[in-house]
């Protein structure tokens, strides 16, 4: 049985459960994982939230400030050495038959290997570009750490955080492995490094385009609190407690969502051209959300060719919704009207869903969430709703106050009837892979 001999087994609740799962693994159905981790050698584990896209959005890659809420469900990564020099990766997703297995040498990136290459190689084999996720985070550490890996690694990979609902799996996934895989072979990172790095495994391995805010807070995030980061790249400006009358709900639509999708880099690409437009034009633009408003309005607006003007106006105008929504937060303990607030919090969200909207970003899925949240309105509870992330799909976030469960509950019975889907509901929240730290686990 394996036993906690370094770190906090009860920093979550969902340690005890990833624990029980490692000693039932000698009799797991997936073979892989039955013989995947070595019973004579220390066990390193890792932990990473999912997040919930409160404010900000897509708005991130253009040095917007954002506002994340660290999620209860989270990735947890086991590491542990070996001698062979091989990396051997199983990833075992919670509630879903879906296993899966990935060996390869650890020499075939030695050089280190380039990062084209190694992308290439990875998606060479529609099968195993999961795997990049994992294996990218040595890519990584060769690459921009000078990093040696002398030894191989056996890397085990359990998950509550699903796929492709627009919670961020793949930065949870990426944090987690960063984490377990720099302790077990002692590479000395600093926490806001290892954010940064994670993304490049996404950006430059992967070869799917982020911003950093999912990174960032599945790193640094703390549970119960909203993480204000401003992208300029990453620079978290505070943990603001979530008023005691507030509730946050993420909902699932269904509709799988993925940054590699073509709206989501058409809209990136339209902000980035527009970018160099009005930096050739003002030279001291850095990014787009350091353009307030009245600004763009007055003096850029009318510069921009007509397909360039949305995807550059959004991070400009959510930017200014994001530091409205926070002024509003100050403002909620000091007030005897509170709910004022809440309704003004959530009319913000619907003005960024409307927004993504505009962009094309939303979907059919993730509007119909929005209009039921709406049409069951303040006086049961519910102040507001956007869609997530990148959008065309994923998870709608929805504000509420301490009476809005069942609320969320006939939001969620409606969808069901009207689609056919039943929605995962996302609710709670928990620290990120900072405030966890590392288990250190012993066969006893």
């Amino acid at each position: 049985m394996w036993r906690v001999v370094e770190g906090n087994p009860t920093e979550t609740r969902d340690v005890q459960e990833f624990i029980s799962l490692l000693n039932s693994l000698p009799d797991h159905p997936f073979s892989p994982a039955r013989e995947l981790l070595d019973r004579k050698t220390d066990l390193i584990v890792a932990r990473a939230p999912g997040r919930l896209d409160v404010m900000g959005g897509i708005a991130d890659y253009s040095g917007s400030h954002v506002l994340e809420f660290p999620l209860a469900e989270a990735t947890f990564a086991a590491v542990h050495l070996n001698a062979e020099r091989t990396l051997n990766i199983v990833t075992l997703l919670h509630d879903e038959p879906y296993h899966a297995a990935f060996t390869m040498p650890l020499e075939v990136l030695d050089g280190p290997m380039e990062y084209d290459t190694a992308r290439e190689f990875f998606q060479h084999d529609a099968a195993n570009r999961w795997a990049a996720y994992v294996a990218g985070v040595f890519v990584v550490l060769m690459r921009e750490r000078n990093a040696s890996f002398p030894l191989g690694a056996n890397i085990l990979i359990s998950s509550r955080v699903p796929p492709g609902k627009g919670v961020s799996s793949s930065a949870a996934l990426e944090v987690a492995v960063m984490q377990a895989v720099t302790k077990a072979f002692n590479v000395r990172i600093e926490p806001r490094d290892k954010a940064l790095l994670c993304q490049k495994v996404e950006n430059l391995v992967v070869g799917a385009p982020c911003g950093v805010m999912d990174q960032m807070t599945a790193v640094f995030g703390e549970r119960d609190r909203l993480l204000l980061l401003l992208c300029q790249p990453a620079e978290v400006k505070r943990m603001i407690p979530l008023p005691l009358q507030l509730m946050l709900w993420g909902i699932d639509s269904g509709i799988r969502h993925s940054v590699g999708d073509s709206d989501y880099g058409a809209v990136r690409a339209g902000a980035f051209k527009g970018w160099r437009i009005l930096a050739d034009l003002k030279t001291e633009i850095e990014y787009l959300a350091n353009i307030s408003p009245a600004e763009f309005e007055r003096d850029c607006l009318a510069r921009l060719p007509e397909a360039v003007r949305m995807p550059v106006a959004h991070p400009i105008y959510e930017n200014a919704r994001v530091q409205r929504f926070v002024d509003l937060l100050n403002q909620c303990e000091i007030l005897e009207k509170p709910k004022l607030i809440f309704t003004e919090l959530g009319k913000l969200m619907y003005e960024s869903h409307d927004s993504y909207t505009a962009l094309g970003l939303n979907s059919a899925g993730t509007d119909l969430l929005v209009d039921l949240v709406r049409s069951e309105g303040p006086r049961a509870g519910l102040y507001g709703a956007k869609i997530t992330g990148g959008g065309s799909g994923g998870t709608v976030a929805v504000l509420g106050d301490e009476t809005s469960r069942e609320a969320i509950e006939r939001v969620v019975a409606k969808y069901a009837n009207e689609t056919g889907y039943q929605p995962y509901i996302f609710h709670g929240s928990s620290s990120g892979s900072l405030a966890f730290g590392h288990l250190r686990l012993r066969e006893s």
